[in-house]
């Protein structure tokens, strides 16, 4: 639990970002993020993240407010200022984000304010399930070879 995240964001197998201005559409957000089979996109004014938006904000705050994709630009409708962690914050750590906080996804932030990547909760949940298959595994193996008494 102590593993930092810079260590899930190596496992990804995609670490392409993919960024959008706060004045792009909806339609062109939704349109990357179908090409690329993503779930968020990160907004960028002048270099600086300013926000994200997600497959969520679509369903609540395009969709469900009834406003014209083609029309209503990100800074209407992005999730703004997100939560974000560095690289050196632990599995345990984003665990505990996404559980009190109620996200999905965390942009990861290095210390020169460079993103380094986004973390998903699937991304985290993959590393559990790897861990836990690991360990019993371990733990099958000393048991099976372990001495008689």
């Amino acid at each position: 639990m102590h593993t930092p995240v810079a260590t899930l964001l190596g496992r990804k197998t995609s670490s392409a970002l993919h960024f959008l201005s706060p004045s792009a559409t909806v339609a062109d957000a939704v349109r990357l993020m179908n090409t690329h089979h993503l779930g968020s996109v990160l907004i960028l004014d002048e270099g600086r993240l300013v926000g994200i938006f997600s497959e969520r904000d679509v369903l609540t705050r395009v969709i469900g407010a009834d406003r014209e994709p083609r029309a209503t630009p990100l800074a209407d409708v992005m999730t703004r200022d997100p939560l974000t962690v560095p690289p050196t914050a632990t599995v345990e750590d984003v665990m505990e984000i996404i559980a009190a906080r109620r996200v999905r996804r965390l942009p990861v932030i290095g210390a020169q304010g460079e993103i380094t990547g986004v973390l998903s909760i699937g991304d985290v949940t993959r590393w559990l399930v790897d861990t836990h298959r690991a360990e019993a595994e371990h733990l099958r193996n000393y048991i099976g070879t372990a001495a008689p008494f």
